[in-house]
């Protein structure tokens, strides 16, 4: 397989890098899985709505609902409304083919093309259900080897995505008459690389579609800024093996220096989106190095050269500093003794010919004079110009651990330790992200960090190591019963992801492949905000448990595939025990442990993990195996069971006096939180007893002082400590937990108590199920049932707009008009057990800005996650905690032990 041209395009380092990517870097094409994760919801502006560049959207034009009115989620027609779409661009290289393409999706609508009627998910805003449209898409990257050319445009022609390639004519028009262009014979793709021109021809004879051919340098520099200012943790340095993710404020990113190492080296000043300029290159780059180890070792590719640096010595041809100091460091200026003096030094001195010394040996020298030399030219560069940022991307960096180091070190080496290098991701994208940019109205410029999800189907390129086969197959591929493309069982030394070579270390010495990353699907959510009411949304993290902290990642693993089992068994009833599910079930077993398998190999494959990453993960690998609810059954069971004993709690607690309801209500929370499928403890605890008796012993046990016992400030909070009380929150938000007792006969006693005070509430939930949580989409029958035996729920259920009649029967028989203050639910933006706050429905954020108490109930929202969070407002943070070592850890107790944390405003 080809290495770098050998015929450079320019002497003094214009790097041919887009036509020199590596082959083994590839993957075939993906498999885009069927997410369907939970955008949050948006109004139609009109109920025509034009369709524009910049943002998906539903044509609503004539709409009309078809068959039952009283059906619950009924079917929507949309006559005026055309099929899913899709924006293509390209980098052709000489051994690589990169592909990224946008394709909209109403997430989890259903679309049938044929018939044209999608059926629109119901929002829950307020409290008020009313259809929206779900907009967004996903923006995938796929890779070829150039020379399967054939098989890449098989690949774009079964997605047709050169039929919604765009007419120049059309793109971007604001028309109300602008439509799709369907028609390839009139489609323009854009295209970078040398591939653009070399098989215009093919992608027009084969495709019937035109090359538009963009600029390579405008599209490396396009590709990055975005990524820099769009992907949380794009960013990140490489020193001894060891990925380090780096935060990047995209308002401080410019100036930076881009340096791009191919064929030769070119070093890019940018100062901002379009505005750039090639201040630098030398003409000693990875054409150098594959020219001169092709010479000097008669290796046959590029891999292979980087192979042999692994096995190498440098020490036996590099003459360092102590060989001519006897040894010794040369203190006085700063060199110690292994710093090399001279590379290739020794060669003059011994008595060797070419075959004498070791090709593994040859290798590595010829490795670190080159990345030394570039380290040292980037940095002079950074320097002139005062730069504090550099990047390196090219084909020569592709993930290679060694080259990273190396450079690194070089930066590190010549700016003292001030100046770090710095290595993209998504690197091997740069191009094609750039030239889908290049599109007059792409949708990309306006989106912020936290409109972008990534994640990882199955199908997700892996950059590096060795390619054995397909993806995984698309499930949805059926011949009656029967799936034709079944999950592969993963070969021998592979993890079954994709049938990748699974990367490992020999020894203490890395592989060149060691630090290859997975590139996953970023969906853009436009409806996505950053909460409100976080103090620093800039310093904010969501994690509390650090998986690259030592023997974390092998535990929390341990813990997730202990549970997998029973999960599937949960997963596969859920969807009726059919043979199919049953199929379905074991392929997302063996998928989520290749998952776990790839992140035992590579911890920083998918970028920076925390626990709730890895949990979020589980779910997105059931939902990508239709798996939509796996604890549905069990939750409505739970619910019922709970909701029959709520009356008689709630007379208990309107007996007790105000001090001892607001301890005894903290204590129900705290108790009823012992309900978690998601803890193997309280698993094993379901086979002890009912769902009441569970409850009720956790009740009994419910002693005080707590593990983290803040309850005194919190009742000084609400109760005062003298005659004046104080003043009632006006908006508390409580994200809520789990299903059954959780919930029933934890979180709405505590909602009602603060409606009884006159505090407004928000019942915030998930947007999507995971584990036996509670959805928004669930919440409003369970209020609405917990309404019939309370007037403070109903009266409050009927002003958030719960209750279909604002004017009912109350509880005495008596008509009244509803003024109570309201209770509301709104969907949290989200699908997991955990919940990023800097990613949260447009709703949610909307509601928080007038907000003054903020409530997170359970291990995953206040302990997994956000246990350090801090607020602007009022915070109250209750959970029981359910694993021994989280309780070690965290709160230095034991299992069960509770969490009652409250901060004050500020």
């Amino acid at each position: 397989m080809a290495g770098p041209s050998e015929d450079y395009q320019n002497s003094l380092g214009n790097d041919d890098i887009k036509d020199q990517e590596d082959a083994h870097e590839s993957s075939d094409p993906v498999d885009e899985g069927k997410d369907t994760e939970g955008d949050s919801m948006a109004h139609p502006a009109s109920n025509s709505i034009h369709r524009s560049s910049s943002r998906p959207q539903l044509d609503l034009s004539k709409a009309a609902i078809q068959g039952n009115f009283e059906e619950r989620d009924p079917t929507i027609l949309l006559p005026n409304q055309s099929d899913d779409i899709s924006h293509l661009a390209l980098d052709i290289g000489g051994s690589l083919i990169k592909l990224v393409y946008f394709s909209r999706h109403e997430d989890q609508s259903t679309i049938d093309k044929r018939k044209k009627t999608v059926k629109l998910r119901l929002g829950i805003s307020n409290g008020n259900r009313r259809s929206y449209p779900i907009l967004g898409g996903r923006l995938h990257f796929v890779k070829f080897e150039t020379h399967k050319i054939n098989e890449c445009l098989e690949f774009i022609d079964s997605k047709q995505l050169h039929c919604s390639g765009v007419d120049s004519r059309h793109w971007g028009s604001e028309s109300p008459n602008s439509q799709p262009i369907n028609n390839a014979n009139n489609a323009v793709i854009k295209a970078t690389g040398g591939g653009a021109f070399k098989f215009a021809d093919l992608f027009r004879e084969r495709l019937g579609v035109s090359i538009e051919k963009e600029d390579e340098m405008d599209c490396l520099v396009a590709g990055a800024n975005f990524l820099l200012k769009a992907i949380r943790h794009e960013a990140f340095t490489h020193i001894e093996g060891q990925k380090e993710f780096v935060q990047i404020d995209h308002n401080e990113l410019f100036p930076y220096l881009l340096v791009n190492i191919g064929s030769g080296v070119s070093m890019i000043k940018v100062d901002g989106d379009g505005k750039f300029q090639r201040v630098s290159g030398t003409n000693v780059g990875g054409g150098t190095y594959w020219g001169l180890g092709r010479l000097l070792t008669k290796c046959k590719s590029f891999d292979e050269l980087l192979e042999l640096s692994q096995r190498g010595d440098n020490r036996t041809i590099d003459m360092l500093v102590g060989d001519i100091y006897g040894g010794m460091d040369y203190s006085k200026i700063g060199l110690s003794a292994s710093t090399i003096a001279s590379s290739f030094g020794k060669a003059i001195s011994e008595n060797k010919e070419l075959e004498d010394y070791r090709p593994e040996d040859i290798s590595l020298s010829l490795l670190r004079m080159i990345s030394y030399n570039i380290g040292q030219i980037s940095y002079l560069n950074a320097l002139r110009f005062g730069l504090k940022r550099i990047f390196f991307g090219g084909f020569f960096i592709r993930g290679h651990a060694y080259t990273m180091d190396t450079i690194s070190f070089a930066v590190h080496f010549w700016s003292r330790g001030e100046m770090q290098a710095m290595f993209l991701r998504h690197e091997g994208f740069l191009g094609a992200l750039g030239a889908f940019m290049s599109y007059e109205k792409h949708g990309l410029d306006d989106l912020m960090v936290h409109q972008l999800v990534e994640r990882f189907p199955m199908g997700a390129p892996y950059t590096g190591g060795n390619i054995h086969g397909p993806p995984l197959a698309d499930l949805n591929e059926k011949k009656g019963n029967e799936i034709t493309a079944p999950v592969p069982m993963a070969k021998p030394g592979t993890t079954g992801l994709g049938g990748f070579e699974v990367p490992s270390s020999k020894g203490g010495t890395l592989r060149s492949d060691a630090s290859a990353l997975n590139v996953g699907v970023l969906h853009l959510v436009p409806t996505l905000e950053v909460f409100p009411l976080l103090a620093d949304a800039k310093t904010y993290e969501p994690n509390t448990i650090d998986l690259s902290e030592t023997g974390e990642l092998e535990y929390w693993f341990t813990v997730l595939l202990e549970h997998l089992p029973d999960l599937v068994d949960k997963a596969v009833a859920s969807e009726g025990g059919t043979d199919d599910a049953k199929r379905r079930g074991d392929a997302f077993a063996r998928a989520f442990s290749a998952h776990m398998a790839r992140l035992m190999e590579e911890p920083a494959a998918y970028g920076k993990m925390g626990l709730a990453n890895l949990l979020e993960l589980r779910e997105e690998c059931l939902r990508e195996f239709q798996f939509v609810d796996a604890y549905r059954s069990i939750k409505q069971r739970e619910n019922e069971a709970s909701l029959a004993v709520l009356p008689d709690l709630l007379m208990e607690l309107d007996s007790m006096s105000e001090e001892t309801r607001l301890l005894t209500l903290i204590e129900g929370v705290l108790a009823a939180n012992i309900f978690d499928w998601g803890s193997r403890a309280c698993v094993d605890l379901y086979h002890k007893g009912t769902i009441i008796e569970i409850y009720r012993m956790s009740r009994n046990k419910m002693q005080r002082p707590w593990r983290v016992d803040d309850f005194d400030e919190f009742k000084k909070r609400m109760l005062g400590s003298g005659p004046q009380k104080p003043r009632p929150h006006r908006r508390a938000l409580l994200f809520v937990d789990n299903s059954g007792a959780d919930i029933v006969l934890g979180m709405l006693p505590l909602a009602r108590e603060l409606l009884r005070r006159g505090t407004e509430v928000v019942l915030v939930a998930n947007s999507l199920p995971a584990l036996n949580d509670i959805t928004a989409m669930e919440l409003p029958e369970i209020v609405a049932e917990a309404a019939k035996h309370c007037d403070i729920l109903r009266r409050a259920a009927e002003a958030g707009g719960l209750l279909v009649d604002a004017m009912t029967n109350s509880i005495d028989g008596s008509k009244e008009n509803s003024s109570s203050v309201p209770l509301m639910v709104v969907e949290n933006g989200c699908g997991s057990p955990c919940i990023d706050l800097r990613q949260v429905s447009s709703e949610l954020a909307a509601l928080a800005k007038d907000a003054d108490l903020v409530i997170l109930e359970g291990m995953g929202r206040a302990l997994h996650t956000n246990l350090y969070a801090r607020f602007k407002c009022d915070a109250l943070k209750l959970a029981m905690v359910k694993n021994q070592r989280l309780a070690e850890k965290l709160v230095k107790g034991k299992i069960y032990d509770c969490v009652c944390k409250y901060e004050p405003a500020g």
